[in-house]
């Protein structure tokens, strides 16, 4: 059976993450220790051939991106606008407290963002598309916490916790079969659809 590996890689640390605040798809850079993480990725992601490189085109995964397909000596094929994270409106920037608590919705998103839902329904349809494009081969993708999150989670059919900055999330695409997550945060899963 024909299948498509996708590495699904989330960008290395910014500021904003270190202080805990929600970046959304405001355009936030890696800071030094984010360019580390992507370098070290380099080492796991080395043991595969890699057909392809796309990232989002936000600053923060098209540097990792960037670092990787260096350390790989590859280049980065494209920037996906569909995989740049989902967006948190009035939150982004904000961290916990009651300034955040104020714009929640009773469905647990934020107002005037973007849904889970809807990320999930952007993010799975441009991985499924990727997965078409290079059937058969093996593509690197790097992108944003949640949106890689949210995507998987539906692909696969069951709720997964937050992605660590710039670890390995390997996942096989069957035409027939589905999604099967063989790699969650540098860790083998077994979650086959």
């Amino acid at each position: 059976m024909t299948f498509t590996t996708l590495a699904l890689v989330r960008h290395g640390q910014t500021d904003w993450n270190a202080q805990r605040r929600l970046q959304g798809s405001t355009d936030i850079p890696l800071n030094d220790v984010g360019r580390g993480q992507a370098r070290d990725a380099v080492a796991v992601l080395s043991d595969y051939e890699w057909d392809a490189i796309v990232s989002s085109p936000l600053s923060r995964a098209a540097e990792t991106a960037n670092l990787i397909a260096a350390g790989l000596g590859l280049s980065v094929d494209r920037r996906l606008p569909e995989l740049a994270e989902r967006s948190f409106g009035p939150a982004e920037g904000l961290q916990a407290g009651p300034e955040l608590d104020a714009l929640r919705t009773p469905d647990g998103g934020f107002r005037g963002a973007e849904s889970e839902d809807e990320a999930a329904s952007r993010g799975l349809a441009a991985l499924e598309a990727l997965a078409e494009e290079f059937r058969g081969r093996r593509v690197l993708v790097v992108a944003h916490g949640t949106l890689l999150r949210v995507s998987l989670s539906r692909a696969i059919g069951r709720t997964l916790q937050s992605i660590d900055n710039a670890v390995l999330n390997l996942a096989h695409h069957h035409a027939v079969d589905g999604w099967e997550l063989e790699y969650f945060n540098g860790e083998r899963v077994v979650a086959a659809v």
